[in-house]
């Protein structure tokens, strides 16, 4: 997996905090990033299908089955 280095700005108490926790930064904002990405991604579907939502369709209901039945 390629990565790319970035960098961002944090609360100078809440860094001081997270590093007495041992808690790995870099490791945090990787999975707050994928978390927020997922949220979003899941967002943004749900309102793809309230926009276009499924429509009954009777081609279903009127094709016929192949094959032993």
């Amino acid at each position: 997996m390629a990565t790319i280095r970035t960098t961002f700005t944090l609360d100078e108490a809440l860094s001081q905090e997270a590093k007495d926790l041992g808690i790995n930064v870099s490791e945090a904002a990787r999975v707050g990033v994928v978390a927020a990405v997922e949220e979003k991604l899941r967002t943004r579907d749900r309102e793809a299908y309230l926009a276009n939502p499924e429509q009954v369709s009777t081609f279903w209901s009127n094709a016929e089955a192949w094959g032993e039945q």
